[in-house]
């Protein structure tokens, strides 16, 4: 396949945007090359500005779970567009989107809207620190919670991909309120609460970890975080940006069957458009202004575009709890074709999945944290991306991300993705 005006692009875009991009991970610098410029996309396809046609398994991070320029909510959009595009006050939008989202999630009773999933969780953390009167909290290597300070203490995704797990621009001060364990490891975490008695306010992680590949709990680790936060008086705040709306109609809470006391939402809820959100119980979220002391606001929280499009996003999986089945068994009849295709080709891997999220790991070890998805082969990653991008395959530029799996993908789409890998896996030994 051929790039070349995505790479006149790329030159174009450097003159004017930092790096060229608007997020560092698109800039491709884990895996070499410039990155691909998209026209347009439909359904489980992107068409980039050269005219190639590329099977998607980002979905742009994760929205995108049943197709890209999903019918009911480009239609909502244009009809809501002639309305007016922003308007600084409330509107219907706002409550009924709020009624489905408290209905289908587990453990709720009120939930705020914002414009991004980092606005969600530096907003949670506020509000628990607002709550508990404390300032600490405990955060997992390798999970993102988004570019926010307190979260930028050995981040996963873009931060380690980008080379600035700890980012210039965060205070000693903020820092040293943000206490930093392993993900799956319930006795670091004991650790820390005891050795900071009444001084954390929340644990914060996600569920089924995203940003360092699609990492799942451990058996037990997430009752224990519970556990832990009961004993200690802390908030547990889980981070569904990803999960949420896409494990299950009610995230990892109903899936697993878990509390947390606060949670955010990203990606899913917006219907592709910038939308987070955070919500809890009734005696957390009533801290908030402008009922509480606890600040927080947006010019654009609510907007009506983004709203119209979560509304009918989360309508369509509220109707049909089936597509969280079809995806599932997508993403397994994937995962299942690619290891028999690196299995033959005596390639080392391991492949996470959860629903219809997956990763592949370039590692023969179980990759349960941080630490283990780092030990990954990068230079393997690297010729695994391109070899299934010159295929017609995306993939995120980095390998430290989940793969996200569309309800618009058919098995013949998966049948191409693992004929893909069966090619190129020679090539990666």
């Amino acid at each position: 396949m051929q790039y070349k005006r995505s790479s006149a692009l790329f030159v174009e875009a450097q003159k004017v945007i930092p790096g060229g991009v608007n997020s560092p991970v698109r800039a491709f610098k884990s895996v070499g090359g410039d990155p691909i410029f998209v026209k347009e996309a439909k359904g489980a396809y992107l068409y980039d500005e050269d005219g190639n046609r590329l099977i998607d398994y980002i979905n742009s991070w994760g929205p995108m779970i049943l197709g890209h320029a999903y019918q009911p909510v480009v239609d909502a959009v244009i009809e809501k567009t002639k309305k007016g595009t922003s308007f600084g006050m409330p509107t219907e939008l706002e409550t009924k989107i709020a009624q489905l989202a408290v209905k289908m999630v587990p453990n709720i009773d009120k939930i705020r809207f914002v414009n991004s999933g980092t606005e969600a969780c530096m907003s949670a953390v506020r509000l628990a620190r607002g709550f508990t009167g404390r300032d600490k909290i405990i955060k997992f290597a390798g999970c993102y919670h988004g570019h926010s300070d307190s979260f930028l203490i050995q981040a996963g995704s873009g931060a380690v991909t980008f080379g600035s797990p700890n980012s210039p621009g965060v205070t000693r001060g903020t820092a040293k309120d943000t206490l930093l364990a392993p993900y799956n490891n319930l006795d670091k975490v004991a650790e820390i609460l005891e050795a900071n008695t009444n001084e954390v306010a929340c644990i914060i992680v996600e569920p089924v970890a995203g940003n360092m590949g699609c990492i799942p709990p451990a058996g037990g680790f997430l009752e224990g975080l519970r556990e832990l936060c009961d004993s200690h008086g802390a908030l547990l705040i889980f981070d569904e940006v990803m999960t949420g709306f896409r494990l299950a109609p009610g995230g990892v809470q109903e899936l697993l069957g878990i509390k947390a006391d606060i949670v955010t939402f990203g990606k899913v809820i917006g219907g592709g458009l910038p939308v987070g959100a955070f919500a809890a119980r009734n005696e957390i979220m009533d801290y908030l202004a402008p009922l509480g002391p606890v600040y927080q606001a947006g010019t654009l929280s609510g907007n009506p575009l983004a709203m119209v499009a979560g509304l009918k996003m989360l309508e369509a999986l509220d109707a049909d709890h089936g597509i969280f089945k079809n995806l599932a068994e997508k993403t397994e009849y994937l995962h299942k074709g690619i290891a028999e295709a690196l299995n033959k080709n005596n390639v080392v891997h391991t492949i996470n999945r959860k629903g219809s999220m997956l990763s592949v790991h370039f590692d023969s070890a179980a990759v349960t944290d941080f630490e283990s998805a780092a030990k990954g082969d990068n230079e393997t990653f690297k010729k695994f991306f391109h070899g299934l991008l010159d295929n017609g395959i995306y993939i995120a530029p980095s390998a430290y991300e989940s793969w996200f799996i569309t309800d618009a993908l058919t098995y013949e789409d998966l049948d191409e993705t693992i004929s893909a890998v069966a090619k190129i896996a020679p090539t990666l030994n």
